[in-house]
């Protein structure tokens, strides 16, 4: 007789998780899909529903198996290794370290519960981690308790094969803050030259690596954001049933009724030329009292990815698309970030409609949210839209955006915001893949246009959650900390200037303060010790506001096929403005668009997860760029560069190739013979014979001794310098002013030589 109970999170009929473990324990026979489907009578969708509760049951920890028959997890002892697979939501999860059971049955996954107080280890594990842990059921699944951390023995490191003098082999990392090789007991059957992924053979560091994955050429076109992906762990491969699952969501009928009819308006996308998708539009029209109506048409992800399902999963894993020059690694499988999702014209597209009315002031007056069907009229580079708008060549829908963007701008300059010029370098490849240009991105009206566009959005979609007191994902930036702005008011007296810190803190004493520099290398510098001083942004469900946009309420809403946080505000909408849809084709995939029980309960978590995701991401996209720079001067070494200062070490200076972005060390050993010491406070390197002075900001001609493409490190040493050169006129102080002597045509160590020091890299 087939058992039937509704639940809420369902389809109706699908039975609860308890029901299908009692069902399980009972049955005399290993229990399959088929079996489970037919004792609670479950048809048609419901089917498809089952499949995916019974996949997360297994992830969860509550069942294992394979695709046929499912049982009570068992097998692991109370006390064993176990290596950690990935972080999900910030919690480590786990597998034994070794599992080979007689039935061929895939490794239960533990949840990991990290040993916390007084005297205990704080560090959080990451991917790859071994530990011995005793583990124990409870209550959904299985959770181990760290009893210790193991030696990290299959801990991979990414480099490439070196051979001695002696033909030895030799692993050199790639990763610039690790200093030496680390010899090679297995090759694994690479080569020399290739990039390979290596780990240690076993605990003492004398036994070496062996080669666990070889990778190719590190210098292929492709190599270096390769590089990266494998050294942050970043997930590039979508398991086959997020992909099939991606491939019927894409199939999804777009009911004509259920949505707002917005085709016939001309929405247009303005994005880089290189765009890989297009997940934003807009369009304005004046509304006959001095204000424009406005539409920001947002390509509805939640529709095609509902919460739980297998692109969800690994959705999630990933936080957020990563953009390398060469390629992206898309948050969603490419039929729905490529494709289905993606904004493309003359297509018609699901979209979630912000509908802004903007007033004579440019404040944003109202906002409604729809579920839309849109049809893009035109993708315009930033470029080609600012061409057509200068040459007066504009259609009236593009004159229209500009003039509601003036009115948006008007309430920007008077909300004051934080105002940092700072360049964004630009690769790009030709079509073999090989560098063909590194230049620094141009910063138009254009850009300004679609970013004043989306943040009008983003404000609204945060305001309209809050009127209907639901979750909300904000993108939170905190003001500075008071000790961060103690270091700065110390580092701006150096120059004679003041910062005042009884005052209340706005982004607009930090833009009057970089207004009144009118010396182009000091106020580098000062924008820079700014930059410094600000908190990083992230997200959360408590509202903390934004300063750097002087913000009180922001959310991230703009981008939901490449954010995560954004997908959530989607969903958070859906349910606050009942906004959720029918779906009534059999092939569809089971669920809600709108938030689900675990979202809802466990928002912190998620946010912290995803803002971890995004600093991952930065890091690497920033590291890839910094690879290619170093590729593109590789052929350039001996030539003579201008520099700006960006940093100052007691082991040397960093500084910056003026238009070009690269970043180098100095080593304190190429400044002379003469010792230098390190005023801290000053960030200064003071001469201890002459009182001669290294210091941030200055402008120095340095030439280019090293470039390493693998590592992204490059390593400068001083020439002489010409008159004027080097020289900052500080307010009320004396002006830094360095000329290093010269011996031999070489920067000399203490023996007379250049030296070769192997710590290299950019400041952090």
């Amino acid at each position: 007789m087939a058992i039937r109970k509704q639940t809420p999170n369902g389809p109706d009929g699908l039975p609860t998780r308890e029901q299908v473990l009692a069902f399980i324990t009972a049955s005399e026979e290993p229990a399959g899909k088929r079996e489970i489907a037919k004792a609670f009578g479950l048809k048609g969708t419901e089917k498809i529903a089952l499949k995916a509760l019974l996949k997360d049951m297994a992830e969860e920890g509550l069942i294992d198996g394979n695709r046929s028959a499912f049982h009570r997890l068992g097998g692991v002892p109370r006390v064993t290794v176990l290596r950690v697979l990935e972080i999900e939501d910030g919690q480590p999860m786990a597998i034994p370290d070794t599992w080979r059971p007689d039935d061929g049955a895939p490794p239960p996954r533990l949840r990991i519960i990290e040993p916390k107080g007084k005297g205990r280890a704080q560090a959080a594990l990451k991917v790859g981690d071994r530990v011995l842990a005793r583990t124990e059921e409870a209550g959904r699944g299985l959770i181990a308790h760290v009893m210790k951390k193991l030696p990290t023995r299959t801990e991979q490191v990414l480099g490439v094969v070196e051979f001695d003098g002696a033909g030895k082999p030799w692993l050199a990392p790639v990763d610039k803050r690790v200093r030496n090789a680390v010899a090679i007991a297995d090759l694994g059957g690479a080569a020399e030259g290739q990039l390979v992924l290596g780990e240690p053979v076993s605990k003492s560091p004398r036994a070496g690596l062996k080669v666990t994955e070889v990778l190719g050429d590190p210098l292929a076109p492709r190599a270096f954001s390769l590089i990266a992906i494998h050294k942050h762990g970043i997930p590039f491969v979508f398991p086959q049933e997020a992909q099939d699952e991606a491939a019927l969501a894409a199939k999804m009928a777009l009911s004509e009724d259920a949505r707002e009819d917005l085709r016939h308006l001309p929405i247009v996308a303005i994005d880089p030329t290189d765009a890989r998708d297009h997940d934003d539009a807009i369009w304005a029209e004046p509304d006959g009292e001095g204000g424009y109506r406005a539409v920001v048409a947002i390509a509805d992800v939640s529709f095609y990815v509902r919460p739980g399902g297998a692109v969800d999963r690994e959705a999630r894993k990933r936080g957020n698309s990563v953009y390398f020059p060469d390629r992206v690694v898309p948050m969603l499988p490419h039929v729905l970030s490529s494709d289905v999702c993606s904004l493309k014209v003359g297509a018609d597209r699901a979209a979630m409609a912000c509908h802004l009315t903007i007033d004579a002031e440019g404040r944003v007056t109202g906002w409604r949210f729809t579920r839309a069907l849109v049809r893009i009229a035109e993708v315009i580079a930033y470029e080609e839209a600012q061409r057509r708008i200068d040459a007066r060549e504009a259609a009236a829908h593009l004159q229209n955006l500009w003039a509601a963007w003036r009115l948006l701008e008007k309430a920007r300059s008077n909300r004051d915001p934080l105002e940092l010029e700072l360049p964004e370098r630009r690769v790009v490849l030709d079509e073999k893949g090989k560098i063909a240009e590194i230049a620094i991105r141009e910063r138009l009206d254009a850009h300004r246009v679609v970013e004043d566009f989306m943040i009008a959005a983003n404000v609204a979609a945060a305001k309209a959650l809050e009127a209907k007191v639901a979750p909300v994902v904000y993108r939170i930036h905190e003001p500075p900390s008071r000790e961060k702005l103690v270091a700065l008011k110390d580092y701006l007296a150096t120059f004679g200037r003041k910062l005042a810190l009884g005052q209340v803190i706005t982004p607009g004493l930090f833009n009057r303060m970089l207004k009144d520099v009118s010396d182009e290398a000091e106020k580098a510098l000062v924008m820079e010790a700014v930059l410094r001083s600000q908190t990083q942004a992230y997200y959360g469900p408590r509202n903390a506001g934004h300063f750097g946009l002087a913000l009180g309420s922001y959310a991230h809403f703009t981008s939901p096929i490449r954010r995560y946080s954004d997908l959530l505000v989607h969903r958070a909408l859906v349910d606050a403005y009942h906004l959720e849809q029918p779906r009534p084709e059999e092939r569809e995939i089971p669920g809600t668009s709108g938030l689900s029980d675990r979202d809802r309960s466990d928002l912190a978590r998620i946010s912290d997860a995803i803002s971890k995701a995004e600093r991952r991401a930065m890091e690497a996209e920033r590291e890839t760029i910094d690879r290619y720079v170093a590729a593109w001067l590789a052929g350039r070494v001996g030539e003579v560069f201008d520099t700006r200062v960006t940093g100052v070490q007691k082991f040397g200076l960093f500084a910056t190739i003026i238009g070009l972005g690269g970043d180098g060390l100095v080593p304190i050993s190429t400044l002379g013979a003469e010792r230098f010491g390190y005023d801290e406070k000053r960030q200064v390197l003071v001469g201890e014979e002459t009182g001669e002075e290294f210091a941030m900001g200055m402008i120095l001609k340095l030439r280019l001794a090293e470039a390493n493409p693998l590592t992204g490190a490059l390593k400068f040493e001083p020439v002489d310098l010409p008159e004027g050169a080097g020289r900052i006129e500080p307010r009320g102080g004396k002006p830094f002013e360095k000329t290093p002597r010269k011996t031999g045509g070489y920067m000399q160590g203490p023996r007379g030589r250049p030296r070769n020091i192997r710590h290299q890299g950019r400041r952090k």
